[in-house]
């Protein structure tokens, strides 16, 4: 059943180092300057509504880089305006669920992601309908490259728990209607070169296709 269509324009905030396998892949690397620690909070960034594009827009791949990471995922769409939220009430707040993929070109930051890496317009392909989940915590995600599967995970693997993401975020940000919460981009994101057709699918709530094209000259 479909809940939700989408409109580009809303807010989307991007949860990173919240999939295990991403943490552990670091191994010591966040006790060393310059994070001294694993993070205590939430670590976000937030995608400008430019970066919104939908199912079958091309992904534009800046000139003269040759891949882009595909970080396929789960998005969490609000229903409504959540502020300091209770985790066990968390998911009264959500209106339905998606699918989206965080593009990015590859980089090693995550404490201060890089804006011209993350945040750059068409690098955020989101499926425009939102759907209702019984458990988004049981949510297979499968990333396909030219029909071949190059990646697969499942959000019961995430550090943070929706309920628990939803809630550890609206402590100090308003979520409002509309807004997307993308959970985490899972560890071993794999690369896409222009010319790629890249399928994100998730279990229960459908798949997000877009091909790579290489970003026009101004």
């Amino acid at each position: 059943m479909i809940v939700s269509v989408l409109k580009p324009g809303s807010t989307v905030y991007t949860a990173v180092l919240n999939f295990r396998g991403t943490v552990q892949a670091l191994g010591g690397a966040l006790e060393k300057p310059p994070y001294q620690k694993r993070p205590q909070a939430p670590v976000l960034f937030i995608k400008p509504p430019s970066t919104w594009i939908g199912d079958g827009d091309a992904i534009p791949c800046p000139r003269g880089v040759p891949q882009l990471r595909m970080g396929g995922t789960l998005a969490v769409v609000i229903g409504r305006t959540a502020r300091q939220i209770r985790e066990a009430d968390a998911l009264d707040y959500v209106r339905g669920y998606t699918i989206a993929n965080d593009v990015s070109i590859p980089h090693d930051s995550y404490y201060r992601p890089p804006v011209k890496e993350r945040c750059r317009d068409g690098f955020c392909p989101v499926h425009a309908k939102a759907v209702p989940l019984g458990n988004p915590d049981a949510v297979e995600i499968r990333i396909s490259i030219n029909g071949q599967l190059r990646a697969t995970n499942t959000t019961a693997h995430l550090i943070r728990s929706v309920a628990r993401l939803l809630a550890d975020i609206t402590e100090f940000v308003t979520l409002h209607s509309g807004d997307l919460v993308l959970v985490g981009e899972p560890e071993n994101a794999p690369l896409a070169s222009p010319g790629d057709v890249v399928r994100v699918e998730l279990d229960g709530v459908g798949f997000l296709e877009n091909t790579i094209a290489e970003e026009a000259p101004l």
